[in-house]
């Protein structure tokens, strides 16, 4: 519970200090934030099960659970690093002027970042379909307004289109959660999962929640709200709403299928879901190579990134010997996406300063003057590409191997072809860098934005060397449903 408070608390304290407090209440309490998330996580392992906590001690039904199992405190943990590393690249930027104590950019930057916290994690522990609904909202009207903070015509345009995404997935959304609440009088998901049977009402209602989830996750088809609002958004709010935002409704789809209706006999969605995934790696990998713009480049390549995650579904669904790699391989992909494209959209940030442009053919030289933001670059995309020792690397042939194992071998396809293509990205943004010519340095790169976005980066490679107890702690709470065949 004091996870979700903490943030809510620096809201409050942040609407009454002003925009210069907001940002140093969100940098004091970024210590304790980790600490709470560590020790969540500690608990869990050494317990061995999902830590859950009753509101006002009256269970669900008419109470309220939050529960956290290995993959909230590990999707906790992550918020708890990149959070922070967000705010510490954006306080030059987001400071108020010296002798001013307050401006309206900066409260409602630092306040919409405090809420995306708080609505992730409710998200991760919540356990009541309508309490994630609110969350869901809460974390559409936190990241909106950062899009366009800076109140230009295009940014606005942008964040127009992403708020009529979002709110025609939530009502979807909430229309599926009204079907369930009238078909089993519950919305709480252990219950939900016990009381689960095949019915017209449950699968219009998995329809019907599954869309508007896929809205908000941005899969392709229903992408076109993502690059035009994470190209435009700041670089600091750009590398939340990729790192982070999308996989807030993503995990809501991985609990839905997974622990609420995997006894549904649902071999049909899972392809779906698997081809809509394919069709993302390759045609958002396409897109991507054909961006002028490194930012727009970076905001297709998290469209096909995305498509990695549905993957998971055909090959993690059922009791095939490939299910537990294909689960792995999904969350993994989750882990080392968010800290690469948060470190690549850091570095966009840094180099868009220096170079005063993030045009991608006027690079030329850029990599001699700004050696740093693209050692960073090459990082992130080591990973993205899926190459050795790199957690991308790691995501990708946990995949494979379980395409393989379950004899589903043509998703290896779109995993190998994604990454080629990716290859070709990375290749377009470095290749001009370290060509012959001399960069004009208009502004200085800053030397902490530079170092927090390594850091990010250097994480993404760390994934590729987790142990495998790892692995076995985000299995602690998967319910025993989803480890039987659909």
């Amino acid at each position: 519970m004091v996870a979700v408070l903490l943030p809510v608390a620096g809201i409050l304290a942040s609407f009454v200090g002003g925009g210069r407090a907001a940002a140093r209440i969100m940098l004091l309490a970024a210590p304790l934030v980790i600490v709470i998330a560590g020790a969540i996580a500690i608990q869990i392992g050494y317990c061995g099960q999902p830590l859950v906590y009753t509101v006002a001690a009256i269970p669900p039904p008419l109470g309220i659970a939050l529960r956290a199992d290995g993959l909230s405190a590990i999707m906790m943990l992550t918020t708890a690093a990149i959070m922070p590393a967000a705010a510490l690249y954006a306080r030059a930027a987001f400071e108020p002027p010296n002798g001013i104590s307050d401006s309206r950019e900066s409260l409602t930057f630092w306040i919409m970042l405090q809420a995306i916290q708080a609505a992730l994690t409710l998200i991760f522990v919540g356990s009541d379909m309508f309490n994630l609904y609110v969350a869901l909202e809460l974390l559409t009207f936190a990241a909106v307004p950062l899009v366009c903070i800076d109140g230009r015509a295009e940014t606005m345009t942008a964040a127009l289109r992403y708020l009529l995404f979002a709110l025609a997935g939530s009502i979807c959304y909430l229309l599926g959660t009204a079907l369930l609440y009238g078909e089993f009088g519950t919305l709480d998901m252990a219950l939900l999962a016990q009381r689960m049977r095949p019915a017209p009402a449950v699968w219009l209602a998995s329809g019907l929640m599954t869309a508007g989830l896929l809205a908000k996750t941005a899969l392709l088809p229903l992408h076109l709200w993502l690059p035009p609002a994470h190209a435009n958004a700041p670089a600091a709010a750009s590398a939340v709403l990729s790192g982070l935002v999308v996989k807030g409704s993503f995990f809501i789809i991985l609990r839905l299928w997974f622990d609420i209706l995997p006894i549904l006999p649902a071999q049909s969605v899972d392809v779906v879901l698997g081809l809509l995934g394919s069709t993302a790696v390759i045609v958002g990998s396409a897109l991507a190579l054909r961006q002028a713009r490194l930012k727009l480049l970076i905001a297709y390549s998290t469209v096909a990134q995305i498509g990695y995650l549905f993957l998971v579904f055909p090959l993690a669904s059922g009791a095939n010997a490939g299910a537990s790699l294909g689960w792995r391989g999904g969350i993994m992909q989750i882990l080392a996406h968010a800290f690469a494209k948060a470190a690549m959209f850091l570095s966009a940030g840094v180099l868009a300063q220096a170079l005063g442009h993030d045009r991608i053919a006027k690079f030329e030289g850029a990599g001699r003057a700004l050696p740093l933001t693209f050692f960073t670059l090459a990082l992130a995309g080591l990973s993205l590409v899926g190459l050795p020792p790199s957690g991308g690397f790691s995501a990708k042939w946990l995949m494979l191997q379980a395409a393989i194992a379950s004899g589903q071998w043509l998703w290896s396809i779109p995993i190998l072809a994604g990454g080629v293509m990716a290859a070709g990205y990375m290749f377009r943004i470095l290749t001009p860098a370290f060509a012959d010519g001399t960069a004009a340095i208009v502004n200085s790169p800053d030397r902490t934005q530079g170092a927090v976005a390594l850091g990010l980066a250097l994480v993404a490679i760390a994934l590729g060397f987790v142990p495998p107890a790892f692995f076995d702690f985000l299995e602690i709470g998967r319910t025993a449903a989803a480890l039987v065949a659909k």
